[in-house]
């Protein structure tokens, strides 16, 4: 099959839609529901992720997506006890794929609401099952097994989208797009990134982990497929805050530095005490999580907020959420374009990283390395821009 009809564009104005391929046939095949064209961009985009992910690692991976950007995106590393219940699976035990996808999920649970799912393997009846309990539009994997599917196709009163993806498909070298009737062409952003990518090391601290390296290779990975601007924060074997698409380098560092924080802060056990009310869906209680953490909450929200605990929850003070973050160390992050200023090395210092990739190139190198080392910090320089529209 060469070609697929689209009930509309981007919104419902824009008719007609289709999804086709010049040369060869389309290398997926709709297992079902019927996708949107924001399902197919979403798709499409976060499979070449998550396989770059399994080439990069040997592990299996996961993202999920929102928007053309993921929200979250990570591979199989096992769960500690807190994350589990940060992750509503307490007391489950799952398989390595079905752990990818729960940290994919977990990395921002709020922005994930309604996501598009791929994965690297095939679909095993964990990760289904994980994915029944999830409001989700869509997945898209190389295979899936028969329990599984079952599963999949009972989403959304029959309506959930499954796609499948020939993993051996490569794409041309040369591709193109349309904006206001005038065609763009360029070479596909096929740069490798591996370990070798963080090799030029221009900080004084020059020793990097093992967990630093892998963590750095899936933020830098997934900002390959983040929309621009964007810097990508990373720990243990997955995306913890992603701020992506914005116009200020430090606009970026600060809306994926505050997704981190969050991240942290719902491990800690004054959250993972929240006593809800019976009968609340996750979607309530992360979006309630969410209110209790910010601390610009409103009199009206507060109300709303109050009403769902058996008992109305102390918020934590600005000291416990400092001393918690300063708790984890080791923190990943990239960027997919130079540091122009020093301030977003101490934005970052605030949310615990350790490690940071970029390509380096600015004028101002010099202070964003000094400022590295202010905090001891590994900063290595890629020489890879990462821009992605």
């Amino acid at each position: 099959m060469r070609e697929l009809s689209i009930k509309y564009g981007c919104n419902p104005h824009q008719k007609p839609s289709r999804v086709y391929i010049k040369n060869g046939e389309l290398p997926f095949s709709v297992l079902n529901g019927n996708p949107s064209y924001i399902n197919f961009a979403d798709a499409l985009n976060a499979w070449q992720l998550v396989n770059e992910l399994k080439k990069a690692t040997g592990l299996p991976a996961a993202t999920s997506f929102k928007h053309v950007s993921p929200a979250g995106a990570a591979v199989a590393n096992p769960l500690s006890d807190a994350l589990k219940k940060a992750y509503h699976i307490e007391g489950m035990d799952i398989s390595p794929v079905a752990t990818a996808y729960a940290r994919a999920r977990g990395a921002d649970r709020v922005s994930s609401f309604g996501d598009f799912v791929a994965i690297s393997d095939k679909v095993d009846i964990d990760t289904a099952k994980l994915l029944a309990k999830e409001v989700s539009d869509g997945i898209i994997a190389p295979d899936y097994d028969e329990d599984a599917l079952e599963i999949l196709k009972g989403k959304k009163k029959g309506g959930y989208v499954i796609m499948k993806m020939d993993p051996t498909y490569k794409p041309e070298e040369i591709e193109s797009r349309e904006v206001f009737g005038i065609t763009l062409e360029q070479l596909r952003n096929n740069a490798v990134i591996s370990k070798d990518s963080f090799n030029n090391i221009v900080t004084r601290n020059k020793d990097i982990t093992p967990e630093g390296l892998r963590d750095l290779l899936i933020a830098t990975i997934t900002l390959k497929y983040t929309q621009s601007n964007s810097v990508c924060f990373a720990f243990d074997g997955q995306v913890i805050g992603c701020g992506a698409g914005q116009q200020s380098r430090i606009h970026c560092t600060r809306l994926a530095a505050g997704k981190a924080d969050n991240w942290m802060l719902r491990q800690h056990p004054k959250v993972l005490g929240l006593r809800f009310k019976e009968g609340l869906k996750n979607p309530v209680k992360d979006n309630a999580i969410d209110l209790y953490l910010r601390d610009d909450i409103t009199e009206m929200e507060y109300k709303e907020w109050e009403a769902l605990f058996e008992v109305v929850p102390e918020k934590l003070t600005k000291e416990e959420k400092t001393s918690w973050i300063k708790s984890f160390d080791g923190i990943a992050l990239s960027s997919d374009a130079f540091f122009p200023f020093r301030d977003n090395i101490d934005r970052a210092a605030a949310s615990s990283v350790k490690y940071i990739a970029q390509p380096g190139g600015s004028v101002r190198d010099e202070d964003v390395i000094n400022a590295c080392d202010t905090y001891d910090m590994v900063m290595c320089f890629t020489g890879l821009r990462l821009f992605h529209h």
